[in-house]
């Protein structure tokens, strides 16, 4: 027996192959099951009814297909194993149709192709994965805000290069995170808005000779719009790549903010706890308490970076048309990186509900740091009339100074400070010990930055209200995108249940 006999022997000598099936057609069959039922059932139940409009089909013909779309069991084939007696999951759908209605079931496919179904049920699966990611996000930025609103007086140094720089308040960071967050729920919105196009009405590539309503199908189903050119509907895959871009975006962010918290966790930064429920233990050092549920985050934030590059690569350099790259292979990719965002930020908003911030250790950190030396250059340009250089080179020779005879920056004295000015500019400055005081104190610092984004409380405050409107008005457009899919599924019901009689 040659090798080619012996494959064909292993194999099988009809469709489908036994390794094709195991690789290929049983995974796709399985995730089918598991995500695309329900689209796939509500286009064919608005099929129907845009027919029956359309007078395709007969009233009487259309109840019976509605019979036999309601005699479909869900959770039977969720449950059912891959045979290989139908190729995927939508024609052993239909044939249990063909089975209870007859021939005139058959009819159901009046004008419409796997292709432009297959990209409808993608972005219906996509547009439901990406609400639920929404509501978590949103529900993180509440999170936020009201975190920080507690923390708008608590002290703390800010860091650029990873070095202290200025002085600032846990709210001035906290809110940066916000208005990151924001960005990404903004991207992630236009990304849904860009998904929820109707596909339906393309057929193959090139629409139908039949009278169907492309317009009726995206009303029915809950589309926002039709994707014009039916050529477009089935071939582009840009849909994908800006749900995986914009979700890739906020998994980077999130992790970003996540490295901090994992630093300010650490007992030598000494600035935040996590809640018992959120650490572990040693096994074998008893004063460990271990962030893990931080750690866990960026572990997965990763993961998600992970898979919308899958995405991403897997749509590059395919043709631009119908092509299977861009289908069963690749969606499930970017159903995970959107479970994994809805987890993160899930997560990530109970970590910093419950987690405890040592705000003494954060003021008299802020104190002793000479980032408050800034305001003391600031300061001798009000005072003396110097540039902004000439009081900074003499602000330079104070630290200078100050660390050689080891004093922190509170401890900075009046003669320090008129020695290194008379060595630049001849002579004492015109600061008294209280404005020198003033100078170095990282509340007066944060206080009198009340430009617009700056950390005095009162910006702070303005921004948390602004933010919380912001937020209101996000949460308002999830309501109205979730109740028009509710409102589209439920008519479909409510026909089917009319026509069937039951």
């Amino acid at each position: 027996m040659g090798y080619r006999e012996q494959w064909m022997e292993t194999e099988g000598t009809t469709f489908p192959g036994k390794t094709y099936t195991e690789v290929v057609l049983e995974p796709a069959f399985n995730e089918a099951k598991t995500h695309l039922l329900g689209p796939m059932m509500a286009i064919n139940k608005a099929h129907l009814i845009m027919l029956e409009k359309q007078k395709l089909v007969t009233t009487d013909e259309a109840k019976q297909i509605a019979k036999a779309i309601r005699s479909i069991n869900p959770e039977e084939l969720r449950q059912a194993s891959y045979t290989g007696q139908f190729e995927d999951l939508f024609f052993q759908v239909e044939h249990q149709m063909l089975e209870h209605a007859g021939d005139i079931a058959g009819n159901l496919h009046l004008a419409r192709s796997r292709n432009d179904m297959g990209i409808s049920i993608y972005r219906m699966v996509l547009r439901e994965k990406l609400i639920v990611t929404l509501t978590s996000a949103l529900k993180l930025n509440e999170q936020l805000l009201l975190f920080a609103r507690d923390h708008a007086d608590t002290l703390m140094i800010g860091y650029t290069h990873t070095q202290q720089a200025q002085p600032t308040t846990l709210a001035h960071y906290f809110m940066a995170v916000v208005d990151s967050l924001n960005r990404d729920i903004r991207r992630i919105m236009a990304s849904y808005t860009n998904c929820n196009r109707s596909s339906m009405g393309a057929a193959a590539l090139t629409t139908s000779g039949f009278a169907i309503s492309r317009e009726h199908m995206m009303e029915l189903l809950a589309f926002d719009e039709l994707i014009d050119n039916s050529y477009d509907a089935i071939g582009g895959a840009d849909y994908l790549g800006e749900v995986a871009t914009a979700v890739q975006l906020a998994a980077i962010n999130l992790g970003r903010v996540v490295q901090d918290m994992l630093l300010w966790c650490t007992q030598e930064f000494g600035a935040l706890k996590v809640a018992a429920p959120y650490v572990q233990i040693s096994s074998i050092m008893p004063q460990k308490r271990n962030p893990v549920s931080f750690e866990h985050m960026r572990a997965l934030l990763s993961s998600c970076v992970g898979n919308t590059n899958t995405v991403l690569s897997m749509i590059h350099n395919t043709p631009f048309g119908d092509i299977v790259d861009t289908e069963d292979d690749m969606q499930p990719y970017a159903w995970r990186s959107l479970d994994i965002m809805d987890k993160m930020y899930r997560l990530f908003a109970a970590v910093v509900g419950t987690m405890e911030v040592n705000k003494e250790v954060l003021r008299e950190r802020t104190k002793g740091s000479f980032a408050t030396v800034t305001e003391l250059a600031d300061t001798l340009v009000r005072t003396d009339g110097l540039s902004f250089r000439k009081a900074h080179h003499i602000v330079s020779d104070v630290v200078k100074l100050s660390l050689a005879q080891g004093l922190a920056a509170n401890e900075i004295t009046l003669p320090i400070v008129n020695e290194s000015a008379r060595r630049h500019i001849g002579r004492d400055t015109s600061l008294t010990e209280e404005t020198l005081r003033q100078a170095l104190d990282p509340v007066h610092f944060v206080e009198i930055r009340s430009l617009p984004g700056g950390p005095s409380p009162k910006e702070i405050n303005r921004m948390v209200d602004l933010r919380m409107y912001q937020h209101q008005a996000h949460l308002n457009w999830l309501g109205q995108a979730e109740g028009k899919i509710q409102r589209a599924m439920e008519h479909l019901d409510q026909v089917m249940t009319e026509w069937s009689g039951s």
